[in-house]
C-alpha cells in the first residue's frame, strides 16, 4: 500500500492475499461484506478429483456420457478430467492467494455403504468433505482475521439423515467461528465475535438452523466465449443487485459442441485464453449497494493471471467514495 496520503493513491491490489481482509483500511471495516468486492473460487475443490478411475462419472451428467465411460472409460475419462478440472491449486494455497468464497458441491457417491461426503465436478473427489474442512479449519487457527464464505449446495445423493450429518460436521469442526445468521456482517463485528465463517447452505433445513445463512445466488452466465459472458451479466447488472450476497461467476462453460471441435484443448485452455477480457472487464466493475455494483467475483484458476488482486482492488472505490 502506497505511504503516500490520499485514499486515491491506495493500492489494496498490493496487499498481502493471504491477510488481505486484516489488512483493509479501517474506513471499510462497518462496510457489510456483500458491499465489498470479494474473490471467489468457482468448484473449489476439483484439484483432488479421481483420477484413478474408481469413481463414476457423477449423476448429473448426461446418461450418453455415463454409458460411454461405463463401456469406453480409457477413451473418455481423458476428455472428462481435462473439462472437469476447474482449480489447480490446494485449497489452502487458494485461502493463501486471497480467495473468500468457497463455491462447495456435495455428494454421497452412489453404492457406497459409508457415510463419507465428497465434492464433485463430472466425477468424485479423493478427499472427503471432513478433510477438505478440517484443513479450512486449520488455515482459519492461523489466520484468525480473515473471514471465508462456505457456499454448500448442488447436493447429490444426501438423504435428510447425511444432511443432519453434514451439519453435524461443519458444527464440530468450526464451532464458535461459525456466524449466526442474526449477526451485522462487517469485519469490525465479526472480528469483536471473533467468527470467521459464513456458511451458506442450498437447501431447505437453512430456514430451521440460525448457524445456517440461506443460499447465495450465483449468476451464471452460461457462455464459452468471454464476449458473450460480459453481455449476458451487463444486460443483468441493469435489472439491480441482491440485497445481501451474490456471485457474479466468470467462469466459461465449455457445451459438447465446444469440446468435440476442440479435441486437443482443455478448460484452462479456454479460461487462460479469455482471462485478459475478462479481467479488463472486472477492472471495471465496482463494488457497493448501488445498482450494477457488484459482490463476490468467482472464476476458475483463480491462482492465475492476478484474479484475486484484480477483485481486492476493487474495493479502492468503496475508499473513494467515502472521502
Amino acid at each position: 500500500m502506497s505511504s503516500v496520503s490520499g485514499v486515491s493513491e491506495l493500492s489494496l491490489g498490493e496487499l498481502p492475499m493471504e491477510s488481505w481482509m486484516s489488512h483493509l483500511p479501517c474506513a471499510l471495516w462497518d462496510t457489510p461484506l456483500y458491499h465489498l468486492a470479494i474473490p471467489g473460487s468457482h468448484n473449489a475443490i476439483t484439484y483432488c478429483l479421481d483420477m484413478n478411475d474408481r469413481s463414476p462419472v457423477d449423476l448429473t451428467q448426461p446418461d450418453m456420457l455415463q454409458k460411454l465411460d461405463k463401456y469406453m472409460k480409457p477413451l473418455i475419462r481423458p476428455f472428462v478430467y481435462k473439462w472437469a478440472i476447474t482449480q489447480e491449486y490446494t485449497i489452502k494455497q487458494q485461502l493463501d492467494c486471497g480467495v473468500r468464497y468457497c463455491d462447495l458441491r456435495i455428494a454421497h457417491r452412489p453404492n457406497d455403504s459409508s457415510n463419507d461426503l465428497y465434492f464433485y465436478h463430472g466425477v468424485y473427489t479423493t478427499l472427503t468433505v471432513e478433510a477438505v474442512l478440517m484443513e479450512i479449519r486449520e488455515w482459519l487457527d492461523a489466520h484468525p482475521r480473515e473471514v471465508v464464505i462456505l457456499s454448500f449446495s448442488h447436493f447429490l445423493g444426501l438423504s435428510p439423515e447425511l444432511h443432519m450429518l453434514l451439519l453435524t460436521t461443519i458444527r464440530n469442526i468450526f464451532t464458535s467461528k461459525l456466524c449466526p445468521k442474526t449477526e451485522v456482517l462487517t469485519l469490525r463485528n465479526l472480528w469483536a465475535l471473533g467468527c470467521s465463517v459464513i456458511v451458506s447452505y442450498e437447501h431447505s433445513i437453512a430456514s430451521c438452523h440460525s448457524d445456517l445463512w440461506p443460499h447465495i445466488p450465483y449468476w451464471w452466465a452460461n457462455k464459452c466465449k468471454a464476449e458473450a459472458l460480459i453481455e449476458a451479466f451487463e444486460h443483468r447488472k441493469q435489472h439491480g443487485r441482491p440485497g445481501g450476497f451474490f456471485v457474479t461467476g466468470i467462469n466459461l462453460t465449455e457445451d459438447l459442441k465446444y469440446i468435440c471441435t476442440h479435441p486437443t484443448e482443455s478448460l484452462k485452455d479456454l479460461v487462460m485464453s479469455t482471462y485478459p477480457t475478462l479481467l479488463s472487464w472486472v477492472k471495471e466493475q465496482t463494488p457497493g449497494s448501488k445498482v450494477g455494483s457488484l459482490n463476490i467475483i468467482a472464476g476458475d484458476f483463480i491462482t492465475e493471471s492476478h484474479f484475486v488482486p484484480t477483485v481486492v482492488a476493487l474495493n479502492e472505490k468503496l475508499l473513494k467514495w467515502s472521502s
